[in-house]
């Protein structure tokens, strides 16, 4: 999920970058104490997320966001509480009051990302609409068939990517960062930097290590990937 940070002071935004760093699903894609320059980082690339401070100078937080005219999804960080009513008559997903703690960050972009999982889904339906995918194989000019639902996990094999279903193999030319951004992230993690893991197959957490139904190896969970899995958990958590 790419996003940018706007604020006119460089110690907020730094903040937020290191937040950022620790979330794997988030991509910065850029930084700006200038509400006038982040507009046009807006309108010039793909940009799903704005952390956007609300008083600044030039033009306020609030009217940037009447300018982007919901072209991306906009969390608001700021000292003030009072502009919070305001925020979500703009239909703002969340609202940070300075200084942000990183549970609470991370609850916001998780919020992020579920409300635009509906979105990334309907731009997939040669994926999801029949639950199934082609890939391109190591043979040349084959591609072959897998259900998402058969899916137990997939790894990182330098040039390729292993997809392991059905207690079989199947190498595909394709990189983690094409699969992390595509694959419905209500169903796949990635839990380390060589791994996705389909989340129903998930039979119990111990420690650092994840247990996948009939899969006798643990994964591990990485910890650049630790926070946001635990927070997808919390969802599922009882007692």
């Amino acid at each position: 999920m790419s996003c940018i940070v706007v604020d006119d002071e460089q110690h907020a935004i730094d903040v937020l970058v290191h937040f950022i760093k620790q979330v794997p699903f988030l991509e910065l894609r850029g930084t700006s104490t200038s509400p006038l320059q982040a507009l046009q980082m807006v309108n010039a690339e793909k940009v799903d997320l704005v952390f956007l401070d609300v008083q600044m100078p030039d033009i306020s937080g609030i009217d940037f966001i009447k300018a982007i005219n919901g072209k991306c999804k906009v969390i608001l960080t700021t000292a003030y509480s009072e502009f919070a009513a305001e925020g979500f008559e703009l239909e703002v997903v969340d609202y940070l009051l300075k200084p942000v703690p990183f549970p609470r960050f991370l609850k916001a972009v998780q919020r992020v990302a579920d409300s635009i999982e509906s979105r990334a889904e309907s731009s997939q339906v040669d994926m999801l609409e029949d639950d199934y995918l082609f890939v391109k194989t190591e043979a040349k000019g084959k591609m072959l068939r897998i259900n998402l639902q058969d899916i137990d996990y997939i790894e990182s094999l330098k040039n390729y990517v292993a997809f392991h279903y059905n207690g079989t193999r199947t190498l595909a030319l394709l990189s983690m960062k094409e699969l992390d951004d595509r694959l419905p992230v209500r169903h796949f993690m990635r839990v380390n930097r060589s791994f996705i893991i389909a989340l129903r197959r998930i039979t119990g957490v111990e420690g650092n290590m994840i247990r996948l139904r009939n899969i006798d190896t643990p994964i591990v969970l990485g910890d650049t990937y630790r926070a946001a899995f635990m927070e997808k958990m919390k969802g599922k958590l009882m007692g």
